[in-house]
């Protein structure tokens, strides 16, 4: 039940994730607004429950790693650092980031430096009700986070239908990304899940197995399942401050390459809650 588990932990790091009850829902293009991509709508179960980010990992956080790990800071590009949300990083820099994490607390790394998923035993799995470090979210997990989860009203973007009061788009931020929570959060207390950076996924991009998911708590660990067109790329989610507020919708889906650090790309993390 959700009253045995904390509502709230913090990361060694201090990043702040937020409890999240698992549930059904309807993923996709349920509006009849939606790009293809976003189709067919289908039913899905996520039979655990997990702690997300309640802001995507900023610079500030990201900084902090870059000093323990003598890593480089990415770029800014001029936009500003501190809280504004991270950009510039490619999907491997980002689990690279969780792994820290979760060798810092003393957690399983939930990743292969191939970046296959690992479970609590170390072993590779595609299972992620099994996976306990700290990880991004599956493409199901985040527009279910996005969308409220159990405490979702069907809004459009996450946590209303009037971009302005969620997103930071194109239309309100100069092309510039901001400071992390901002503007108001979802109803799970999450923030800018619309707008301001896209967030990579743990998921490669496919429209076959967007059409034809499990049901259960779906997650695409196989590039083998990916359409050539896409050329094995990893899932984005939620749109960015440079793109117009189509892309901030709770159902938009985008893909880059694993290696590319894209402008204005970021991430949030999450971990399973293991019983």
């Amino acid at each position: 039940m959700a009253d045995t588990k904390p509502l709230q932990i913090h990361t060694a790091n201090g990043d702040e994730l937020l409890y999240v009850e698992g549930g059904s829902f309807v993923m996709g293009d349920t509006r009849g607004d939606g790009e293809d991509s976003e189709r067919p709508a289908h039913r899905v179960n996520i039979t655990y429950d997990l702690y997300v980010g309640k802001y995507p990992v900023t610079f500030e956080q990201y900084d902090r790693y870059c000093d323990a790990t003598e890593y480089s800071e990415p770029d800014d590009e001029g936009m500003g650092r501190g809280r504004r949300p991270v950009m510039n990083l490619a999907w491997s820099q980002a689990i690279e980031y969780c792994n820290w994490l979760s060798e810092r607390e003393g957690l399983p790394a939930a990743y292969y430096p191939d970046g296959n998923l690992l479970d609590e035993d170390g072993r590779k799995t595609n299972d992620i009700t099994r996976v306990a470090g700290y990880r991004l979210l599956t493409e199901a997990e985040w527009e279910y986070a996005a969308r409220g989860g159990k405490k979702g009203r069907g809004y459009r973007y996450s946590g209303s239908n009037d971009p302005d009061s969620v997103a930071w788009y194109e239309g309100n931020s100069r092309s510039m990304t901001q400071e992390v929570g901002m503007k108001k959060p979802n109803e799970l207390g999450l923030y800018d899940m619309s707008g301001n950076v896209w967030e990579w996924c743990s998921d490669w991009y496919s429209h076959d197995y967007y059409d034809e998911s499990p049901e259960v708590d779906p997650y695409n660990g196989v590039v083998d399942y990916c359409d050539e067109a896409v050329e094995s790329r990893r899932v984005m989610r939620g749109g960015s401050a440079d793109l117009d507020q189509t892309c901030a919708r709770v159902t938009s889906r985008e893909s880059l390459e694993p290696s590319a650090a894209g402008n204005v790309v970021g991430f949030r993390v999450c971990r399973t809650a293991i019983k």
